[in-house]
């Protein structure tokens, strides 16, 4: 594990490290598919505004799975260290951090808060003018550069998505560390890093699902799962789940899902199955499966008059929306949804109290559990569909 640290009786490591480079394991990947190597890599100390923080455990998100394909050619960048669900202690502060300390149990946010630009201060989006998600950027923001550097010959090693969390120790923009209760359990608050809180918030934040209302989930992988948790939370009378794998539906029921569609057991496409069981279609659809075949359904699906169909999963470039422009006279809206609206500083931790308390049951989602070193299995399971989420320890 990582070298330079001594453990205390409560489990965190007194610091000796502070302005320090670390030597620590990280699985790096050197090419598109390639498997991940577990090597030694040097973490250098944290810049003005930046936190180190060392990785307790971490999951793997879809986005992690086409970053690995490498689907999107300008976002290729290696070598790189991957991972952008985790949960860790803060190691070290750079200078003008205010708000974490050493010792503080943290979640790392892709999509970061700054709260001083004009983003962060309206009420209407959750973006960051400056810390928002960025797939393309592969350095930190503040020089440019990277914290991350191979042990023999010093040569840079690329960031992921404002975290990459594949490794013990990372360095991140303060911005996007959100600070939560001591007393939660790290291996579940992991999940709120990414997948389970853009579908909770896509239900809570972005549909406002009511008391009644009727839903469709197409794709019931971890981020459909966690719609459908947070529809079921509201109230949502009819919860119905489209996947074409039916061993899905398991999970799916656990989680709210009412009803069932396998698109392999029609000859009429999907969304006037829908609109026939629901007369009419249903309020809210969620694409959760970055198809545009799926996410015309998915809009389909939707009542005339009033459906809104939310978009949450990752599509291909240069993909454009399957939708005639006249389509959306017919009162049919669509929308985006990034991180489910939440502000991550500000709003995150509240989720994590109300996951404590017990409203949503993280550890169902936690189909998998395996060591750091066997990364590359993970990721097998995730990409044949047999994982919601494997949680890595390290």
């Amino acid at each position: 594990m990582g070298s330079l640290h001594e453990e205390s009786s409560n489990g965190y490591h007194a610091n000796n490290t502070n302005g320090k480079i670390i030597t620590c394991k990280a699985a790096v990947l050197w090419g598109p598919k390639e498997a991940f190597k577990i090597e030694e890599v040097e973490v250098h100390p944290p810049q003005k505004t930046e936190v180190r923080i060392k990785i307790v455990c971490t999951t793997i998100c879809h986005s992690d799975l086409g970053a690995w394909i490498a689907m999107n050619k300008e976002h290729r960048a290696f070598p790189r260290i991957l991972g952008h669900e985790a949960a860790g202690i803060v190691e070290s502060v750079g200078e003008g951090v205010l708000d974490l300390s050493e010792g503080d149990h943290v979640v790392p946010i892709f999509n970061g808060e700054c709260g001083d630009c004009v983003y962060c201060k309206s009420s209407k989006t959750n973006l960051c003018e400056r810390y928002r998600a960025d797939p393309l950027r592969s350095v930190m923001i503040g020089d440019g550069k990277t914290r991350f550097f191979t042990k023999n010959g010093g040569q840079p090693i690329h960031h992921f998505l404002n975290i990459s969390s594949f490794t013990e120790y990372t360095v991140l923009e303060s911005a996007c560390v959100v600070k939560i209760n001591p007393k939660a359990p790290l291996e579940k608050m992991s999940l709120l890093g990414c997948g389970i809180s853009t579908g909770l918030g896509a239900a809570w934040n972005t549909a406002d699902v009511k008391k009644g209302s009727s839903v469709a989930v197409f794709g019931l992988g971890s981020v459909g799962l966690a719609v459908a948790k947070g529809a079921r939370v509201r109230g949502a009378s009819r919860i119905i789940g489209v996947d074409v794998n039916p061993e899905k539906f398991v999970n799916g029921r656990a989680m709210g899902v009412t009803e069932f569609v396998n698109p392999k057991n029609y000859e009429t496409p999907v969304h006037e199955v829908i609109r026939k069981m629901t007369k009419g279609g249903v309020d809210f659809s969620f694409e959760c499966a970055g198809n545009v075949d799926v996410l015309r359904e998915a809009f389909l699906s939707t009542h005339d008059g009033w459906g809104l169909t939310v978009v949450l999963g990752i599509h291909v470039t240069p993909t454009t929306l399957p939708i005639h422009p006249m389509e959306l006279l017919e009162g049919r809206r669509i929308v985006g949804s990034v991180f489910g609206d939440f502000k991550g500083k500000s709003q995150l931790p509240i989720l994590a109290d109300r996951c404590m308390d017990g409203e949503i049951n993280l550890e169902g989602f936690i189909t998998h559990q395996l060591p750091f070193a066997e990364i590359n299995e993970a990721f097998k399971l995730l990409a044949e569909g047999k994982c919601l989420r494997c949680l890595l320890v390290l």
